[in-house]
């Protein structure tokens, strides 16, 4: 009897203990299937450049709801001008209530000053985009900078609209700097300019090194040898000589 009660004991406890992990096995699956609905059920509406987001002033965000942002494959935020630049933002809803993801969008801004716009990027707007309470999801925001932008660093400020019980809400989900750079531009305006300075430089520092050479050559050319010696002597001065004491001095010593 003892060994019976035992054993139900034991067996009450295990369902206890394991009843909290098929919850949780449950909630996690019920999570991916609402992931999945969202992925697939958002559809996306593009709207072009410079519109603005419809709203009565300034949203704030909602309570539980966090949002995260990464560029795919583009550590260095490198956007070429004029070309599409994909990002993903990425939601967390922990509020009480579903929220619906109404749209996002961004502006570029000058680095050393937000109040200066750089330029209104494009508003994408979502559909049917829904996302349960203590689920993730991920929307792709697709943007481009004008072609005509200058090259440099600016402010990337991102958005991501929402509602939630038909209220609207607004997430920053990226605020940094990014790199815009022309399209193939290794031969920028400043590459160019930089390897042309760098060229002349290296013109100038050959002209310096050849003038240096040049001189130090003069210092070291060496003057004509002058020999001294009896080895020959001129016919003209032989004649001039003849029949002078030295003359015969001279014929003397060669005998």
């Amino acid at each position: 009897m003892a060994v019976r009660v035992w054993l139900s004991a034991i067996l009450l406890a295990f369902l206890l203990a394991a009843s909290p992990f098929a919850q949780v096995g449950r909630a996690q699956s019920e999570e991916d299937d609402a992931m999945a609905e969202v992925v697939e059920g958002a559809d996306l509406g593009i709207v072009g450049d410079d519109t603005p987001v419809s709203s009565d002033g300034p949203l704030s965000p909602a309570s539980g709801v966090e949002t995260v942002c990464v560029f795919p494959k583009n550590a260095g935020k490198i956007v070429p001008a004029g070309e599409e630049t994909e990002l993903l933002v990425g939601l967390q809803n922990e509020g009480e209530s579903t929220l619906n993801v109404v749209a996002v969008h961004s502006t570029l801004h000058l680095p050393y000053d937000h109040r200066m716009y750089g330029q209104n990027l494009t508003v994408q707007n979502f559909f049917n985009a829904s996302v349960p309470v203590s689920v993730q999801a991920t929307f792709p925001y697709t943007f481009a900078v004008s072609k005509f932008l200058q090259p440099g660093a600016y402010d990337l400020v991102g958005y991501i609209v929402y509602e939630i019980d038909q209220h609207p809400y607004q997430n920053v989900f990226y605020n940094g700097t990014i790199e815009v750079v022309e399209v193939g531009g290794l031969l920028s305006v400043e590459s160019v300019f930089l390897i042309t300075l760098g060229i002349a430089l290296l013109g100038l520092l050959g002209l310096w090194a050849y003038g240096q050479v040049q001189q130090l050559s003069k210092k070291t050319k060496k003057a004509p040898k002058v020999e001294l010696g009896t080895g020959t002597t001129d016919a003209n001065m032989d004649e001039w000589l003849e029949g002078t004491a030295f003359a015969k001095g001279k014929s003397k010593k060669n005998k």
